[in-house]
């Protein structure tokens, strides 16, 4: 490679690099792109080892601490409206002893399905008014995550009993009281945003 060829293509890379540190080391293909980084540079940067490719056109800085919650920032990145659901929100609330070998995630009804080739993810399609309650943005590893509160998850789980089993949705329910600072009226509300209050109460009035 001629002495020029090989300046532009180590200048080319350093703004890449850089790029991605200004933008916290994360950053999908298409944003990459739109921020003037050249497919070439970027695939020349990944295949030398100095990106990490997360899921398929999501990349990393390969040099940076590692992530706290890989899985739950790539599905953050890579699904934008995906809100952290179930059996997902219960590991992050601490609310369950199961580990959670897919994301869980809720998507507003009509979406298209996600297509993520890693991690695995299970999602499930959620009205307006089950999408848009009880929403909190957390951080981690400085990317925002959306995921339901610990009230209206322990409604969605009662929706979704069927799905995940009575026994992990009661477990989660007493360590909800063992964490203290319960709050009933939310509890109630969120059982009446999910329509699952007439199902929910019996469980609250046992263990609560």
């Amino acid at each position: 490679m001629p002495e020029s060829s090989r300046t532009t293509k180590d200048s080319n890379e350093d703004s890449a690099l850089r790029i991605f540190r200004e933008a916290g080391g994360i950053l999908r293909t298409r944003d990459a792109l739109q921020k003037s980084i050249h497919p070439r540079t970027l695939y020349a940067l990944r295949d030398s080892g100095q990106l990490e490719e997360l899921s398929r056109g999501l990349y990393r800085l390969a040099d940076a601490a590692p992530l706290d919650e890989p899985d739950l920032v790539t599905v953050s990145l890579k699904i934008r409206r995906a809100v952290v659901c179930l059996i997902s929100a219960l590991a992050r609330h601490e609310l369950t002893t199961q580990i959670p070998h897919e994301v869980h995630v809720a998507i507003p009804r009509g979406s298209e399905s996600p297509r993520l080739s890693y991690p695995p993810v299970r999602h499930y399609w959620f009205g307006p008014s089950a999408y848009s309650a009880g929403i909190e943005t957390i951080d981690l590893d400085g990317v925002e995550v959306k995921i339901y509160n610990r009230e209206k998850t322990l409604a969605d789980c009662f929706k979704y009993r069927n799905r995940i089993g009575l026994d992990v949705v009661v477990e989660a329910l007493r360590m909800y009281r063992q964490q203290g600072q319960i709050k009933v009226e939310s509890l109630l509300h969120f059982a009446g945003v999910c329509r699952v209050r007439k199902v929910m109460t019996p469980y609250l009035e046992s263990i609560l």
